[in-house]
């Protein structure tokens, strides 16, 4: 039995569920600026309510199985994509303190709002861009990366953040 083999299914299939039911959610607040009614938008919200912070328990499986089974690769991918993954974390967080905050608020609840869109662009654009930046290869040498600190941040990965924010805004 391939124990590897084993455990690379098992993280490709967390990080799948995790696209297909966070990239559902992160799709609905990409949709917020469309609809303007606020009947509209708290029937998206609800929609998304009962589940939404479920969802990144599968990240979490996606990245600590990495981590605990992989910490070679982890350990090549990390550097190479630190700063879009720090934004994604931030983008998630921001997204999930507005999620809450807007129910919580009559007056503000256009800020919270604004700031559950911006979270979600934030983090789904960061996702299409280390799916961009993995797809056009991370230069390692001798097991460790030797890329520089932007290696990231080329039009092609910037193609695939635009791109993964339209599919999950055709999930939403």
């Amino acid at each position: 039995m391939d124990y590897a083999l084993i455990w690379a299914i098992l993280i490709s299939v967390a990080v799948f569920a995790y696209v297909a039911l966070d990239g559902f959610d992160l799709g609905i607040a990409l949709l917020f600026p469309w609809f303007k009614k606020e009947e509209d938008r708290d029937v998206m919200m609800n929609t998304v309510a009962p589940v939404w912070d479920g969802n990144e328990t599968w990240l979490v499986l996606g990245g600590g199985g990495l981590l605990a089974v992989f910490p070679l690769a982890y350990s090549v991918l990390m550097p190479a994509l630190y700063m879009p993954v720090i934004a994604m974390l931030l983008g998630l967080i921001f997204r999930g303190v507005a999620f809450e905050y807007r129910f919580k608020t009559k007056r503000a609840k256009g800020i919270w709002d604004l700031s559950f869109i911006t979270g979600s662009l934030i983090a789904a654009m960061s996702q299409g861009i280390m799916l961009g930046a993995m797809l056009q290869g991370i230069q390692v040498t001798g097991r460790e990366y030797s890329g520089g600190w932007f290696d990231w941040l080329t039009p092609f990965t910037l193609f695939c953040g635009v791109a993964v924010v339209i599919g999950y805004m055709m999930l939403g």
